[in-house]
């Protein structure tokens, strides 16, 4: 899923490539994209992109008044082209959801993978206006240190792992990040957020968000998601050496994701019981 970082670098991407730039029209190919209705998606057409801008995981494109909103979800992207095709897109079964064409012959897709289709867009004239926006926590990037420390405080008892992952708490981290995070950190993923050092963990965070923000922006958009896996010391990298201890990463298991961790780096070499064997096992 695309997170804060990747997200940072497709508005970086398209402030280069779009802003400017008007709209000829756009194509809808998937109608259950479309989460708004007044004003329709065809306002957008005629408009200037003026502004390309982020909040938690969502992508805002200003054009004159009316922002597209986009929320890529598990398995959506954004693919750009230089000339794409004019022909009108047509709906069908295949990745592509929506089309932007620009007037200079520009333009981009925004494809979903899989049969689970869940990425969304608007045309909104205020982002509030986006029930899922308008309840999203502090911006990870953004947030202070008494403000992260009140966040956990305020959390108490719930794991770490969680709360860096809930956008009604904290938006823009989700489950590749908070791995990353807490790896950083030496955390447990299932630590109790009042028992943490919140100081030390806003670091840390800032930390692994600025480089992971730096080392993406400025690559192509259809490199970003190579680029993001090169950055990972953890996730995603089950039975691997940690780059740091030596110890294999381990994995933790639920019906739709897994966390990666390192036990000798996170939880005192203790193994964690996975949650899918647990179940197999009761």
């Amino acid at each position: 899923m695309p997170e804060l970082p990747e997200v940072e670098a497709l508005a970086h991407f398209l402030r280069e490539h779009a802003v400017g730039e008007q709209i000829g029209r756009v194509d809808v190919a998937a109608l259950s994209v479309v989460k708004s209705f007044d004003p329709p998606i065809s306002a957008l057409t005629g408009r200037t992109v003026g502004r390309v801008g982020r909040v938690g995981k969502y992508l805002l494109l200003d054009c004159d008044g009316v922002i597209l909103a986009v929320h890529l979800a598990r398995a959506g992207w954004l693919r750009w082209s230089d000339a794409v095709p004019a022909a009108p897109a047509r709906p069908g079964r295949g990745p592509l959801a929506l089309r932007v064409h620009l007037e200079s012959g520009a333009g981009f897709d925004l494809t979903e993978a899989g049969t689970r289709k869940s990425m969304a867009v608007w045309a909104v004239e205020d982002p509030q206006d986006v029930p899922r926006i308008a309840a999203l926590g502090p911006d990870a990037a953004t947030i202070e240190p008494d403000e992260f420390a009140a966040v956990l405080a305020e959390a108490g008892g719930k794991q770490i792992k969680t709360v860096l992952t809930d956008q009604r708490i904290l938006a823009g981290i989700g489950n590749a990040y908070s791995d990353e995070i807490l790896h950083r950190a030496r955390l447990s993923p299932f630590a109790p957020a009042s028992g943490v050092d919140a100081g030390a963990l806003h670091a840390v965070l800032r930390t692994v968000l600025v480089e992971a923000v730096g080392h993406l922006v400025g690559q192509d958009a259809a490199r970003l998601k190579a680029q993001k896996r090169l950055g990972l010391a953890v996730h995603a990298r089950t039975g691997l050496p940690c780059p740091v201890c030596g110890d294999t990463v381990r994995e933790v298991s639920y019906r739709d994701r897994s966390m990666q961790y390192c036990p000798s780096c996170q939880t005192g070499g203790k193994i964690l019981a996975d949650r899918r064997m647990s179940k197999l096992l009761k």
